[in-house]
């Protein structure tokens, strides 16, 4: 007899083995991939979701199952070990059934859950369906008593609201990937520049006026070809009586037809015939709406006013794309030196090169809420227009001011401050007050 109850604590160890695999793989298995296999037809998936969604009964029927296991052995083997060895026999059950219970029904199972939790959680499936089902009215009591104790201690079922949005939890998602090392860092920038686009607005990417290129539509047609064929843009604002009066857009290709259709005569080219007329769109809007807008017109360029009609600069859809994939270059642009890095790691920026492209280019974390380029972060952080010379050291780097003109700073050089550790003992005594001396 004694025996077969030997062999039932076995029996229930197993089960309780289940059962911690079981927690272990659902708890850690992921929404995503599940959702992904359900979809390719995985049936197994699909029941994983319904389990998850229901965490609460889950749950429930775990613990449920678990302690009933674990008190079943623990009883059976309490009354083998007395029958072995008399009243001591309880001693002997408890030390034998602590081991036997975190090792083989805890530590064993969890540890292979955790490992491969979408594999167990696929395995455990069908059976977590069915033990879910059988303890349902067990389940429901426990529930309600549950609900009842904690609406009693303030605190209801339901009212909990994530830290992060679904946006940002992607995003850390990601992130925890590239650090895995399952996405590169190209995939992982074009990922976070796809989420960034319903959060920036066109002000964050737009072409300044002072570095648009512009043509004066009042100049002779030859004036105006010879501007067209300096360039490396084939969409070119045409402005009259003064730059930021902006009166239509020249496209290159309009004016390659023109000089074919006219045998090649410039004077029979009229400019105001075949320049488009100007788009302007609001530099407070967000990149994902232009981009749609992009799409919907079929064009390309348009011109950025602020709330008071004034022109602020020129928007792309070039623009928007590098956002998601990066810097797009050609055999017809110029390459401009923005970042230059140094040999001791540190780097020479122009100052109007954006913080987003700096930090992806570096993968730095510096904030572009306050401002967009890095000459403008300079600006904001010092209070003021730093003279040539001038550094400062904030978001955990050192700015230091290489070149300025007139109110414009353009070129820094930027230095990552190494962390101080917190001193400890006799130096961190000394460092209480305002300053210290090392000698």
């Amino acid at each position: 007899m004694e025996w077969i109850a030997f062999g039932l604590v076995v029996g229930c160890l197993v089960i309780s083995a289940f059962f911690s695999a079981s927690e272990t793989a659902l708890i850690g298995s992921s929404r995503a991939s599940m959702l992904r296999l359900e979809k390719q037809g995985r049936v197994q998936a699909g029941i994983v979701n319904r389990l998850l969604a229901a965490r609460e009964r889950v749950i429930g029927a775990l613990l449920i199952g678990n302690n009933l296991a674990n008190i079943t052995a623990s009883a059976l083997a309490t009354a083998v070990f007395t029958a072995w060895f008399g009243d001591v026999g309880v001693v002997y059950a408890t030390a034998a059934m602590t081991v036997l219970v975190v090792i083989f029904a805890e530590v064993l199972p969890k540890t292979v859950a955790i490992n491969a939790p979408d594999r167990v959680s696929l395995a455990v499936a069908r059976p977590m369906r069915l033990i879910v089902a059988v303890l349902g009215p067990l389940l429901t009591v426990v529930d309600v008593i549950v609900r009842t104790l904690l609406r009693l201690a303030g605190k209801p079922i339901g009212a909990h609201q994530p830290i992060l949005s679904p946006t940002e939890r992607l995003r850390g998602a990601v992130d925890l990937i590239h650090r895995e090392g399952g996405v590169e860092k190209i995939d992982r920038d074009m990922l976070g520049g796809l989420l960034d686009l319903r959060e920036l607005h066109i002000s964050d990417v737009m072409v300044h006026r002072t570095e648009m290129v512009k043509i004066n539509a009042d100049l002779t047609t030859e004036e105006i070809v010879r501007e067209v064929l300096a360039t490396e843009y084939t969409r070119i604002p045409l402005w009259r009586e003064k730059p930021e009066n902006i009166v239509g857009v020249l496209h290159a290709k309009d004016l390659l037809r023109a000089l074919r259709t006219s045998d090649g005569d410039l004077s029979r080219i009229d400019i105001n015939a075949i320049m488009l007329p100007p788009w302007f769109v609001p530099e407070m809007r967000p990149l994902s709406e232009q981009l749609k807008a992009f799409r919907r017109r079929k064009t390309h360029f348009a011109l950025v006013v602020d709330e008071y009609g004034e022109v602020e600069g020129m928007v792309t859809l070039e623009d928007i794309l590098e956002e998601i994939v990066g810097d797009i270059s050609d055999e017809h642009d110029v390459v401009v030196a923005g970042v230059r890095t140094q040999p001791d790691g540190s780097v020479i920026v122009d100052g109007s090169v954006p913080i987003r492209d700096l930090n992806r280019a570096m993968d730095w974390q510096l904030p572009d809420d306050e401002a967009t380029t890095i000459a403008g972060l300079v600006i904001h952080e010092s209070r003021s227009i730093p003279d040539r010379g001038q550094a400062f050291t904030f978001h955990g780097f050192r700015f230091r001011v290489l070149r300025r003109e007139r109110n414009r700073i353009t070129s820094l050089h930027i230095q990552v401050v190494p962390r101080v550790e917190p001193a400890t003992g006799p130096l961190r005594a000394r460092q209480a007050g305002t300053s210290f001396s090392l000698f």
